[in-house]
């Protein structure tokens, strides 16, 4: 070989080497997202009301029963696992209910996004997907840059995909997040705009470990999920008037103090307000009324001996919420979802002060479709079913803790 051209060949290998071990630098238009944020919610689009809609039915299903041997039209199209229902729950309540802080560190290939509401979600900055944890159930997200934006997406369930977009801005400095439902028949969206936070506001604290899944209630059907947000909301806190004044901060007691067994929490209860929330307008068109539904909780609690009061969310209550669509002239789908909520004042494990607190002790739901006239006898049972359940079960755990 011409011992010129070898010197340059080795002066070549010898510059890929050194390039090959310089450090990756960032994409030229990767904004830096790292900081901590308090929302604005003023600057922001939000609603409760946003949510994947129910476009798992067949648009193209009829009230023959077509597209189901067993006769209710395109039930095999919205069928949907518990799980599958949780993380749904879990992602939509996120966003119709979003942090008001928000900490981001951020390196060249991850970025780590912390709301104090569980743990900080970390995502690798290539499109791979990372399993993040909500509550019992992972959910499946990835991140990337699309030019100035972070773009991160939550594979909810087949065919839905939750889309967040973080971009900041400068003069004012702000972020904002651009968040979409992405389904076949809908895409709602939100827009949540955060400026940074102040120097004398505290870091975000660490959030507490998530609470395990409850048993399901006895004779449940199968596949049955807890609603933690889905159509159906319990009321607010503000619904239920000024707080009683706190009580002093409670001692440590011993465990033997502590009441165990299963549904221990629900021992003892004698009294209950009923909440029927008013149905939707699609509601009628499908053989749904808001009389029968409260007749059938009034007659099941009575029936058993216990005291209700209509109208009320007291200290505790049965909620039931009633979401309904007419798909067409032939299809109605109703999500129901029957609730036993009480209120408590406590000291969160995360705070100094006594604050108050609602607690769901019991959840029955699902999804029922089929043609108008049956359709609202079907809701019915449900709901009978579901409440006749709680019954069931407060009756039970009272006798269990009278004979300790």
């Amino acid at each position: 070989m011409n011992p010129k051209r070898a010197a340059i060949i080795a002066v070549l290998a010898c510059l890929v080497c050194a390039i090959s071990s310089w450090p990756s630098a960032a994409p030229a238009d990767q904004p830096n997202l790292a900081g901590r944020w308090t929302l604005n919610p003023s600057l922001s689009k939000m609603s409760e009301d946003v949510g994947f809609g129910m476009d798992m039915v067949n648009p193209n299903s009829n009230a023959t029963g077509r597209d189901d041997p067993t006769g209710n039209p395109a039930m095999a199209a919205f069928r949907e696992s518990e799980d599958d229902a949780a993380r749904r729950d879990h992602l939509v309540n996120e966003v119709r209910r979003p942090p008001d802080e928000l900490a981001i560190t951020q390196t060249i290939d991850t970025i780590v996004i912390a709301s104090g509401r569980g743990k900080p979600r970390t995502f690798n900055l290539d499109g791979r997907e990372v399993a993040q944890t909500l509550g019992v159930v992972t959910v499946q997200a990835s991140g990337r840059w699309n030019g100035p934006r972070l773009e991160v997406r939550y594979k909810v369930e087949q065919n839905r995909e939750l889309r967040y977009e973080y971009s900041r801005s400068t003069n004012p400095d702000r972020l904002t997040v651009e968040i979409r439902f992405i389904e076949r028949n809908g895409h709602d969206a939100v827009t949540l705009v955060y400026e940074p936070t102040r120097d004398d506001v505290p870091a975000l604290p660490k959030a507490p470990a998530a609470a395990p899944r409850p048993p399901a209630a006895a004779g449940a059907p199968a596949g049955s999920a807890p609603n933690l947000g889905g159509l159906g909301q319990p009321p607010p806190l503000s619904r239920l008037g000024a707080p009683p004044q706190a009580p002093a901060p409670p001692v440590s007691l011993p465990q033997a103090a502590v009441a165990t067994g299963p549904d221990a929490a629900l021992a003892g209860l004698r009294q209950f307000g009923i909440v029927v929330e008013e149905l939707r307008p699609q509601a009628a068109a499908c053989g749904l009324t808001q009389a029968p539904l409260e007749a059938i909780v009034t007659k099941a609690f009575t029936d058993a001996g216990f005291k209700l009061l209509k109208d009320s969310d007291e200290e505790t209550y049965v909620y039931v919420d009633i979401g309904t669509t007419n798909v067409n002239a032939g299809l109605c789908v109703s999500r129901y979802d029957v609730y036993l909520f009480t209120n408590t004042v406590a000291t969160l494990s995360y705070q100094s002060r006594p604050a108050l607190v609602q607690v769901q002790l019991l959840h029955e739901g699902g999804l029922a479709g089929g043609a108008p006239v049956p359709h609202g006898e079907s809701v019915r049972a449900n709901v009978k079913r579901a409440v006749d359940a709680f019954v069931s079960r407060i009756r039970t755990a009272t006798e269990r803790e009278s004979k300790k």
